[in-house]
């Protein structure tokens, strides 16, 4: 169980006779979130699954379980960060103040530097401050296996949609047949608590027929799926224009450019790529048309707006998603266009403030199709739990995330830094 603040839990275990097959978490606060929070609570698991939840005065044969004292804490669900880069965590700081393109060029070349043994380092670089940050279930996407492996090997829970690209309609059966053989690939690292998917990486980097093509398989083999999308003007004026930064990258390239869809939700959309099973990351770009059109389908979405701030991208219209009943969960993005995985932020970034353990906790859960596992307190729920510190001058409320524990990452960090702006010079 996590403990937010960059160290364990401050823990006092009875030494009395245990239930070795269960155990008693007794905090100040319980924070369920399908229902009221609990003064001087309990959470009694067995296995991996909650069997109780309550005042610890009524927990039921607590005498006889292995009762571990958290104190004054908050104890919640584990957070949910419905999107992260988990293998770019070390690039933190390393393109800030460039524009969006030029980002994404800089982003591709020096990841195309790190060894695989440094992407792997960097991946659970991002779990540990994941966790360290209360999150335990994750929705990754990554070119490689490396976050997939680091979640595998640090207990976090989540979906490693793995990436495929290919702007060029010619590269369609190429694009698949890597896709394949990564599957196959990073299959073998997948833990119980992990699942892989599929992410078609976005409109800018995929052609109409690649989509098409991925989501059709996708669908044929139970995977779900996740893509960027409406996330910025110059993917906008591509679509609907032909035109922009990516339309002259593009074209310089020798592929083909022209107006493609009404909007690059539309463009998912007659594709076959929107569904139940489908995340939309970033929506910013969405009128009325495309929020009935996600609604229609079924499709969740996940935004980032501290990522979409960085860049000056905008706000995506959370109320008009949640009005129309979409599924919306909070992400941090890559921390290559973040400062840290803090979901109490991002959640009061997106309007959330008052709600913000929900949108990071069962909103997030439902968006990623996990709602029926975890995100909240419950009775046959699985145990991933979360100790916070109580916020000052809120009675029983959770804290956010602190800022990160340079004492397990710095050292980590500044190497490979260093190796990436040493390779880019």
């Amino acid at each position: 169980m996590p403990a937010a603040g960059g160290g364990p839990a401050q823990e006092a275990v009875t030494d009395r006779p245990a239930r070795v097959w269960q155990t008693a978490y007794r905090a100040a606060w319980v924070h369920p979130v399908s229902a009221p929070a609990i003064a001087d609570g309990a959470v009694i698991v067995e296995g991996d699954r909650i069997v109780w939840v309550g005042p610890a005065s009524q927990a039921p044969g607590l005498p006889q379980a292995r009762v571990v004292e958290l104190g004054d804490v908050a104890l919640t669900p584990g957070l949910v960060n419905a999107h992260t880069h988990l293998d770019l965590t070390v690039m933190r700081g390393l393109f800030d103040g460039t524009a969006f393109f030029d980002w994404i060029r800089g982003i591709v070349a020096a990841r195309a530097q790190l060894t695989e043994d440094e992407t792997l380092d960097s991946a659970r670089l991002g779990a540990v401050e994941a966790l360290e940050a209360g999150i335990t279930t994750v929705a990754d996407t990554s070119p490689t296996a490396a976050s997939l492996q680091a979640m595998a090997e640090l207990g976090l829970r989540g979906t490693a949609y793995l990436e495929v690209f290919g702007p060029d309609p010619g590269q369609v059966e190429g694009s698949l047949a890597a896709l394949r053989s990564l599957m196959a690939h990073a299959a073998p690292y997948a833990a119980p608590l992990q699942r892989l998917g599929v992410s078609p990486h976005a409109p800018y980097s995929v052609s109409d027929a690649l989509y098409r093509a991925v989501a059709d398989w996708a669908r044929a083999n139970g995977l779900p799926l996740a893509t960027h999308v409406a996330e910025s003007d110059a993917e906008q004026a591509l679509v609907t224009e032909g035109s922009g930064a990516f339309a002259a990258f593009l074209g310089g390239r020798g592929i083909p450019v022209a107006p493609r869809a009404r909007t690059p939700v539309a463009l998912l959309g007659a594709a076959g790529v929107l569904g139940p099973e489908t995340l939309a990351i970033h929506c910013v770009r969405c009128d009325a048309d495309d929020v009935a059109m996600l609604r229609a389908t079924g499709t969740a979405v996940a935004t980032c707006p501290a990522s979409n701030a960085y860049f000056g991208h905008g706000r995506a219209p959370i109320p008009a998603f949640r009005t129309a009943g979409i599924r919306v969960g909070i992400g941090t993005d890559s921390m290559a266009s973040n400062a840290r995985m803090d979901l109490r932020a991002e959640a009061e970034a997106a309007g959330q403030d008052r709600a913000w353990l929900a949108a990071a906790t069962m909103d997030g859960a439902a968006a990623l199709g996990l709602g029926d596992r975890v995100g909240r307190l419950e009775t046959g729920y699985c145990a991933d739990l979360a100790a916070f510190p109580l916020a000052p001058g809120a009675r029983g409320e959770p804290a956010g995330a602190p800022a990160r524990s340079e004492e397990h990452t710095s050292e980590l960090q500044s190497h490979l830094n260093l190796v990436c702006r040493l390779l880019l010079e």
